[in-house]
């Protein structure tokens, strides 16, 4: 039998080269396709020159074509982190919208399941909580955070509008926060700042009173949730992320115990539209994938922070701004 394969958007990213990786780990072919926006070819450079993986320099906003059959389609293209899709509003927008078109129509040309990689950010600063799937959000459209939310919201409703209308095979993802190996240091998100000033002594950035809370998820546990997500037959949006939430104060301490550090925390004005809460309800992830991370905060952190520190090391006496 011919081994399956499966295109990635985005694959060069954080989530996506572990994606990768994955899929080529339980015998499917790759193709990656990446602008390199925000994706870096050190992620999937230890892919590069297998005969099972491709990796193709493409904006996904533009005419996309594979030559060969595609069994997936895994929409996992845009700008992820706030510093990102603040930075290139215009282009999250895009690849929310057009990318999205561009990607379903492939995967209906070619007859392949199409899994959008969708977001927390679609239940916004929330109302509920935990979050359920059937919770419709409270989002500001026209803040500095509306370019990812509403992007995202679109895409769930054109993945959706391709099922209904055109019976395309279609299953949407909703991420929560999500850590692990190639982070980039400098998106702004909380770990990776965390852990830079942490190494160099700063004091730790929160925002806020630090009471927010947040509910961070291994990446081994999310592509693992995803690649169940892909073989059940669900058309509707699945939380993946891990329930356990915790304050922001409380997670800058874990780092810093992490780390080994002494480093203060300093407070700073709160981001606009920033969400005071942030847990997924995962009643459907458990019901319809028998999925539940595995990966505690505390083994999560020792397996991530060598990595930020190594990366850390490689920069030398290189500026790396973290956002204040």
């Amino acid at each position: 039998m011919s081994r399956s394969r499966v295109l990635i958007t985005g694959g060069a990213g954080f989530i996506g080269s572990h994606l990768a990786d994955l899929f080529l780990s339980r015998d499917w072919d790759v193709v990656v396709m990446d602008n390199l926006l925000t994706g870096d070819l050190k992620n999937i450079e230890h892919l590069i020159g297998k005969p099972e993986f491709q990796f193709f320099k493409q904006d996904v906003t533009e005419y996309i074509h594979v030559s060969g059959k595609i069994d997936a389609i895994l929409h996992f293209a845009s700008p992820a982190s706030p510093i990102d899709y603040q930075e290139y509003p215009i282009q999250t927008l895009k690849v929310g919208s057009l990318g999205t078109h561009k990607a379903l129509g492939l995967a209906r040309s070619c007859g392949a399941k199409f899994l959008l990689a969708s977001t927390s950010e679609v239940y916004g600063d929330p109302q509920i909580h935990p979050q359920p799937e059937s919770y419709w959000g409270n989002v500001n459209p026209i803040g500095v955070r509306g370019v990812y939310d509403e992007a995202k919201r679109f895409a769930e409703a054109m993945t959706l509008a391709y099922h209904r209308a055109h019976g395309v095979d279609t299953r949407i993802v909703r991420i929560f926060n999500t850590y692990g190996s190639r982070m980039r240091l400098n998106d702004g998100r909380a770990l990776p700042n965390f852990v830079c000033q942490a190494i160099r002594g700063e004091a730790l950035t929160v925002y806020g009173d630090g009471a927010q809370t947040r509910s961070f998820c291994h990446v081994s546990d999310l592509i693992e949730g995803i690649w169940k997500l892909l073989h059940v037959d669900t058309h509707d949006p699945v939380n993946i992320g891990n329930p356990n939430e915790i304050p922001i104060t409380e997670f800058a301490r874990k780092v810093l115990s992490a780390t080994g550090s002494s480093s203060a925390i300093k407070n700073h004005p709160l981001p606009e539209d920033d969400p005071q809460v942030r847990q997924p309800d995962i009643s459907r992830a458990r019901e319809i994938l028998g999925w539940e991370p595995a990966v505690s905060l505390e083994e999560g952190l020792r397996m991530t922070v060598p990595y930020l520190e190594e990366k850390i090391r490689q920069l030398g006496n290189e500026t790396l701004s973290v956002p204040e």
